[in-house]
């Protein structure tokens, strides 16, 4: 698969929510404004019992379908994990990697982000690469100096090639679930220093075209004046992707903003 920024790119990480119906309902909604969204990438992100169940539904239409964690070996006695083989076997086009919950919660680390990265990767399966700040961290000035360290860290061996595959999603840890949101000018202010990261460390063809994210209490109110931001490409969205209607007009307001551009 090829990415492209020259479309906003709205993906849904429904988190430990919905069951199999809830979530079959959810993407039949979905699928009924797909034309009304066509001019963005969209893609739901349901827990791991939906999977097989939605990529049915959505097999022959525009919508793609990602996973929220990935183990990086293909099998073996690893309870409670779910192995990248498992995952394209279910339909999974995407892999949300190192999501801010799961490095609070569960211990991830750049260097198991950058395992499974490399799992995905080779697996055929475009890894949502998630860095941020902690409110301490932005308040004392070391934000920049923490996504540094999760880029260099999270993509350590990757090649370019590989790099062009890899979409990041920049979720300030404060806004995540808060309410609270990085305003348009904070959020370009990373955004624009991590293309030009990526642009140092693997040139101007892959900064430029990658795909850069903002992750954090999206919501239609704020999701045009976001993505209206020069280096700001599209949402990872929580809260928000779990109703259709607001989901769907988060889409519809990315779409309005790329036109003005």
């Amino acid at each position: 698969m090829t990415l492209s920024n020259k479309k906003p790119f709205i993906a849904g990480n429904w988190k430990m929510f919905k069951t199999i119906p809830e979530a079959l309902e959810l993407v039949k909604e979905i699928l009924l404004a797909v034309e009304e969204t066509s001019s963005s990438e969209i893609v739901v992100i349901p827990p791991y019992t939906a999977l097989s169940r939605i990529q049915d539904l959505i097999r022959d239409s525009a919508i793609k379908l990602g996973a929220q964690n990935i183990f990086w070996e293909e099998e073996g006695a690893f309870t409670g994990e779910i192995a990248p083989t498992m995952l394209k076997d279910a339909g999974c086009d995407y892999v949300v990697i190192g999501h801010s919950e799961r490095r609070q919660y569960f211990g991830e680390t750049n260097a198991t982000v950058n395992k499974k990265i490399q799992s995905a990767l080779k697996h055929k399966i475009l890894p949502i690469m998630c860095i941020g700040e902690s409110l301490e961290e932005r308040e004392t000035g070391k934000t920049i100096e923490k996504v540094k360290k999760q880029i260099n860290e999270g993509l350590e061996g990757i090649n370019p090639e590989e790099v062009e595959k890899i979409i990041i999603a920049y979720e300030p840890l404060w806004a995540i679930g808060t309410g609270l949101t990085a305003s348009p000018e904070q959020a370009q202010e990373i955004h624009s220093y991590i293309r030009s990261k990526l642009t140092e460390k693997y040139g101007n063809k892959t900064g430029s075209c990658a795909i850069i994210l903002y992750g954090g209490s999206v919501k239609p109110a704020n999701a045009f004046s976001l993505l209206k931001e020069k280096d700001i490409n599209g949402a990872l969205i929580g809260g928000a992707a779990l109703k259709s209607e607001s989901f769907i007009e988060i889409a519809k307001e990315a779409i309005k903003a790329y036109e003005e551009k």
